[in-house]
């Protein structure tokens, strides 16, 4: 974007934030819209409807931790990829990428957050669903949303429902529904760093007992940090783009079928990974000429490298090759829904996808190893391809017997083959004195002419019965008793094929049998107040680290917890606060030693999971409420605190028994926020800011070192309902800003190399903002 834009749109968010009478931060429910009139006491909150317990309820009445971040919600902080949730608003959720990279995401809740399930036999820890269809991968879950309803954010196992792969929540995607009706909405927008988007969303007339909705997006932005290799792609940069498809049959009021299918591209590069300082350890420093480095000692840097460890760099102070990874990703689901009587729904959800991925990761020029004095090859080039295939099939039964059981019971079957190969390679070489460089031959880059380090495959297979029943008794309608249980059954297997080039025959199978249990007794106060206590289990499923030199395999590990909790609409439901307090026992965690070594002109990161000894114990709170103050203003809050302790465990590389830590956890994380909402000439003026704080967090289990806190503020100024003439459609004009107040902070920190090098690091992203049109008919 042209600089005097860049500088006309800063002024005019300013100003327009200044004018808003805005006093505190965002929401993670919906809130109500202003009333055309003025009353004596403002309206109440909104009912918000949840699928929890794979039926619709009030949250309010739900007896579980949830966070809802609906429509408005999203909108209102520009969220465009489920990344765009890393800035805190929901605390007990953690976002972050993997590495550095935009084509994975690692998700965690509650202090179970996998720090690398980036491989075929590897697992997360939380499930990750769309419309009820399980997303078995990290790979492509930064695409681009397509008109999502509500995110749901379930804490804690979801063991007994949901099922394996749970332990820490579920993260549940609702989209919107075709409605039969005729309505359109478009949305178009610009902002700086060149980006822009762009989406439609259209609802067609019901064609007899059909009706159709067709979802289209485009998201795109530039490089956060400028490479100076001339015709290369630089670092932060992303082009997501999706399309999908939905019809309803409703050939009877009591059956509906509604098939879905999508496709997404995400195009994307790392965030540049750069030196935050140089020796740290005050090593010897020999000169970057030095033939030898002596024990005790560290090469100098080249003159051309820059150490920076206090700002973000915009632009890379070492040219390198690289293109866009890309993420291609498609699926479709048929669901079927029938109501024999009015008392029960019999469902199914047939699901298939798959993923593809090519991975173009350059990520950090002379910034990590390989090391190398004169003459020597350097810039790690990570290239991998990832394939990923998956089927499911699910049945369920929901329904009431009378009016003091209510009952859902279901078979679940996933059937996955996942594959993938790395290399690294070099793509620069210096010169005798560090003053200069060279790119080298390209061919090493080209798959068919790599040197592999790792090339795998694994398959998983898993069945499961469920079953979960909630008793109100009749004489005492305010107690709710449920009960439940999932029986599952998982087969893995999986064969390291390729081994530092060269072809092995390594593999691992497993087969485990479990039940997980969940017991909920609940008691309503009064009408507006509930309290209830949980236990429940989960695990995560086990496997073999693709990246090990001998395909070494771990056990999975799993979670008891025991919950306490108030749900309350208080004042008139002017006021609503909720709060759980919660205490995991974790066994068999499996915990991920790395070990980074330098294998003549490559490097090759060697990864060795460890289940530890005796039980990890996480204990938290979660507080969140919410304030309509007036009819025009509605003031949020949420905070979660996490304390986890993991017992020391044996690291495979050097057999000493070490500390160990749980990643991207904080200690204390919030978000705070406020909505305004008032008639404003014809039309209504909207205003959001919100305000998220995270303590700093350990980026690896292996290390004690930590990354910084982060304090992120968003904010969103419109008019909306903007009226065009008689049949026209309405418009909303709208700036947007994301990391308001330009906060710079290291997300990810990497301290392995503080004897060769120094730690290295990644930044959070600038303060981007923008404007933007919506017109809906």
């Amino acid at each position: 974007m042209h600089r005097q834009t860049k500088l006309r749109l800063q002024l005019l968010l300013g100003t327009a934030l200044l004018a808003a009478p805005v006093s505190a931060f965002a929401q993670t429910a919906p809130v109500q819209t202003a009333p055309t009139a003025a009353s004596a006491e403002p309206a109440g909150l909104d009912d918000i409807v949840v699928t929890a317990t794979k039926r619709e309820t009030n949250l309010q009445d739900t007896p579980i931790s949830i966070s809802v971040v609906n429509a408005e919600a999203l909108a209102d902080r520009h969220v465009q990829s489920l990344m765009d949730l890393a800035d805190g608003s929901v605390p007990s959720l953690r976002i972050a990428t993997f590495e550095a990279r935009q084509s994975a995401l690692t998700i965690g809740i509650r202090g179970i957050v996998p720090n690398d399930a980036n491989q075929p036999a590897r697992e997360q820890g939380v499930g990750v669903y769309i419309d009820g269809v399980y997303l078995a991968r990290q790979h492509g879950l930064a695409a681009a949303l397509l008109d999502i309803e509500r995110v749901e954010v379930l804490k804690g196992p979801q063991g007994t429902l949901f099922g394996r792969n749970t332990e820490g929540g579920a993260l549940s995607l609702v989209t919107k529904k075709p409605t039969g009706v005729f309505g359109m909405r478009a949305i178009a927008g610009v902002g700086n760093l060149e980006s822009y988007n762009s989406e439609l969303h259209v609802d067609f007339p019901a064609l007899g007992d059909f009706a159709f909705k067709v979802d289209g997006i485009i998201s795109v932005q530039g490089p956060v940090t400028e490479n100076i290799l001339p015709g290369q792609t630089g670092f932060g940069e992303y082009d997501r783009r999706g399309l999908r498809f939905q019809t309803l049959w409703t050939p009877a009021e009591n059956f509906t079928a509604t098939l879905a299918a999508d496709i997404s591209k995400d195009k994307n590069t790392p965030f540049y990974s750069q030196l935050l300082n140089f020796n740290p350890n005050g090593l010897t420093v020999v000169p970057f000429t030095s033939a030898t480095v002596p024990s005790g000692s560290i090469r100098g840097l080249s003159p051309l490298v820059q150490v920076e460890g206090s700002k973000r760099m915009t632009q890379a102070d070492i040219g390198v090759p690289q293109q866009f990874s890309v993420d291609d990703t498609r699926g479709m689901d048929l669901h079927l829904s029938y109501r024999p009587t009015d008392s029960l729904e019999i469902r199914s959800i047939t699901a298939y996808r798959d993923l593809d991925v090519e991975q173009y990761d350059n990520i950090a020029g002379a910034h990590r190893p390989p090391v190398v004095g004169p003459n020597g090859r350097f810039s790690r080039y990570s290239l991998a391809g990832f394939w990923q295939h998956q089927l499911s099939q699910e049945l369920q039964a929901v329904g009431s017997l009378g009016d003091s059981i209510d009952y859902v019971g279901g078979v679940f079957y996933f059937k996955e083959t996942v594959s993938d190969d790395a290399a690294t390679p070099s793509t620069n070489q210096w010169n005798a004195d560090g003053t200069g460089y060279t790119i080298l031959d390209p061919t090493p880059t080209i798959r068919g002419f790599r040197s592999l380090d790792r090339k795998s495959t694994a398959h998983s297979e898993s069945k499961a019965i469920y079953g979960q029943a909630t008793w109100t008794p009749a004489s005492m309608d305010a107690l709710h008793l449920t009960v439940g249980g999932r029986y599952t059954w998982d087969d893995k297997d999986g064969k390291l094929e390729v081994v530092n080039n060269a072809a092995t025959n390594l593999t691992f199978n497993s087969k485990v049998d479990r039940f997980d249990p969940l017991v909920t007794l609940a008691y309503d106060v009064s009408n507006n107040i509930n309290v209830y206590g949980k236990y429940s289990t989960g695990y995560r499923a086990g496997g073999a680290s693709s990246r090990s030199l001998t395909y070494r395999s771990f056990d999975p590990e799993e979670v008891k917890a025991y919950e306490i909790g108030l749900k309350s609409d208080l004042f008139d439901r002017r006021v609503r606060f909720n709060a759980a307090v919660y205490a995991m026992d974790r066994t068999d965690s499996q915990i991920d030693f790395s070990l980074v070594t330098v294998q003549g002109a490559s490097t090759r990161n060697t990864l060795e999971t460890i289940n530890a000894p005796g039980t990890t114990k996480i204990r938290g709170v979660e507080l969140e409420g919410q304030f309509r103050a007036t009819d025009n203003l509605t003031l949020s809050a949420s905070y979660a605190y996490t304390d986890a302790k993991v017992p020391d465990t044996v690291n495979p590389f050097n057999g000493q028994v070490q500390q160990v830590f749980i990643s991207y956890t904080p200690e204390n994380a919030g978000s705070v926020a406020a909505d305004w909402n008032s008639p404003f000439m014809g039309a209504t003026l909207k205003a959001h800011i919100d305000a998220n704080y995270a303590d700093a967090a350990h980026s690896f289990e292996q290390f004690a070192i930590k990354a910084d806190s982060s304090f992120v503020v968003n904010a969103r100024v419109a008019i909306a309902d903007i009226t065009t003439r008689d049949g026209g459609p309405l418009l909303e004009v709208a700036l947007w800003s994301r990391n308001l107040l330009d906060e710079t902070y290291v997300y990810r920190r990497d301290p392995s190399n503080r004897n060769t090098l120094g730690d290295y690091g990644n930044f959070n992203n600038p303060r981007t903002f923008g404007i933007e049109l919506r017109a809906s008919y």
